[in-house]
């Protein structure tokens, strides 16, 4: 195969995988988008073996074998609760493949130019801390780690000197010489390792979907990178629009949140460097008490006919949140809008673009209980109609619809754009308890007259209501 033929069918394949993206833009073409862009990175394999001529090596297509099927065999195992900690996993992987391209480089060749030996030594880099970094952050969403930052005395000040460290040792591996490069790339490798580790342990559940965007992101700067190492404009493409689609996410949901990236990465975000700083009496009792003590509203749930509430009410706005994936109340959530609807009433939901563990959390668990993807609302989209909502029903989100956001000053969520549910005309709040959500600040909404809690297990408190409904009983809480 000539360079030239290559080069034009790599390129066919590019625009393969980024009209597959396109595609995946609206739930009508996804599925379509996402198999045209599988179909074009098993392409990129065999057009790569084939211009290298290794097309004969069985081994590689006995390992090909052996990968589809254990991704073939995940897709069916794992429920879309595990979905974050599988995305975690998979980003890791990407990582780990870059590194090890990039380790066979710097150790496998007794001359190597000085653009390859550059690039080989920050795709090592790049790919080893995406690699642990993604473990820990499927650790942690597994609950196999504590939830909750995890850190250390000098935790920043160590990760400094351990990022200096790793400059030093990228120079050394072009500047050493032959003879030490094995030695320099080892500890290449492991220094990435624990900066990867390092860094991700410190960030809590709440920032894990920026995390996990931001470290897609990064498998796909290593691949580009591992692509220049090896000179393969095809893996250099298409490992640029994994970083920079990653990168983009990021920022977006950086926006939603009101964080900046940098403070994500030096852990400012985290609740316990806030506790000290805060000054409770200049936040209005009416709007926040900031306390990690997890208070309990003395008045206790209040009565409401829950029956009637619904009963009348004609628009309905339903806001998922981590609560629901916990419960695995999704299907549940399903049935009780079919049920509402069957009655006449209008039913949406709206979708906070950080509600949950991963990008787009929200959308896959209501997708898998066939929610029609028409009835879900992004933030921007439905904010302006709750002012006309009559039942706002909240199963397992509390941040995201924390009015606390717009003034409570020093605090984690301060900022943070939210859905503006205390505009309904009622709402009902099912949550697991009153307890502060992961940032800590206590959730004025609880408080207000129009709003009913109903606590507990999701799953529980969404029969209760609908055995409301079939009863036409009320005392539900």
């Amino acid at each position: 195969m000539s360079t030239i033929t290559f080069y034009l069918i790599s390129l066919g394949l590019v625009f393969g995988v980024v009209w597959g993206i396109h595609l995946m833009n609206k739930p009508q073409t996804a599925v379509k988008g996402n198999l045209l862009g599988a179909l074009c990175i098993l392409g990129s394999i065999i057009l790569t073996m084939s211009y290298y001529g290794i097309l004969d090596v069985q081994l590689l297509w006995i390992s090909m074998v052996i990968g589809g099927l254990i991704g073939y065999i995940w897709s069916l195992w794992v429920k879309m609760i595990k979905m974050p900690q599988l995305v975690a996993l998979l980003n890791g992987f990407g990582g780990c493949a870059s590194s090890l391209v990039a380790y066979l480089i710097l150790v496998g060749r007794s001359e190597v130019n000085g653009f390859s030996l550059i690039a080989a030594a920050m795709a090592l880099a790049v790919g080893a801390l995406t690699f642990s970094g993604s473990m820990i952050a499927a650790a942690k969403l597994n609950q196999w780690l504590n939830q909750r930052p995890i850190i250390v005395k000098n935790h920043s000040t160590i990760n400094y000197l351990v990022l200096v460290f790793l400059i030093f040792l990228l120079f050394m591996i072009f500047l050493g010489g032959n003879s030490h490069r094995s030695l320099f790339t080892a500890l290449v490798a492991i220094t990435s390792l624990f900066i990867g580790v390092f860094f991700t342990i410190r960030v809590g559940g709440a920032d894990m979907p920026i995390t996990i965007s931001l470290l897609n992101s990064l498998s796909g700067v290593a691949g580009a990178i591992a692509g220049l190492a090896i000179r393969d404009p095809l893996l250099v493409a298409i490992g640029g629009v994994v970083g920079a689609s990653g990168l983009l996410l990021t920022q977006v949901m950086c926006r939603s949140m009101n964080r900046r990236i940098s403070d994500i990465l030096g852990g400012k975000t985290v609740i316990t460097q806030l506790e000290n700083d805060l000054n409770q009496s200049e936040i209005s009792s009416e709007d926040l008490v900031y306390s990690k003590s997890n208070q309990q509203d003395e008045k206790g749930s209040k009565e409401e006919n829950i029956d009637s509430i619904l009963r009348s009410a004609q628009r309905i706005v339903i806001v998922p949140g981590y609560g629901m994936a916990l419960s695995q109340a999704q299907h549940l959530v399903k049935e009780l809008a079919e049920k509402l609807e069957g009655m006449g009433k209008e039913v949406k939901y709206a979708i906070h673009p950080v509600a949950g563990r991963m990008p787009g959390h929200m959308n896959v668990l209501l997708a898998e209980a066939d929610v029609p993807y028409e009835q879900l609302c992004e933030m921007d989209d439905i904010n302006p109609s709750f002012k006309e909502t009559d039942v706002v029903l909240v199963v397992g989100a509390n941040d995201v619809v924390n009015p606390a956001a717009a003034t409570a000053t020093g605090t984690p969520i301060y900022g943070m754009p939210i859905l503006l549910v205390e505009e309904a005309k009622h709402i009902i709040v099912c949550n697991r308890d009153k307890n502060p959500g992961y940032s800590g600040v206590e959730n004025p909404l609880y408080q207000r007259e129009h709003v009913t809690m109903i606590l507990g297990d999701a799953c529980e408190s969404l029969s209760k209501i609908m055995s409301c409904l079939d009863n036409n009983e009320g005392d539900l809480v």
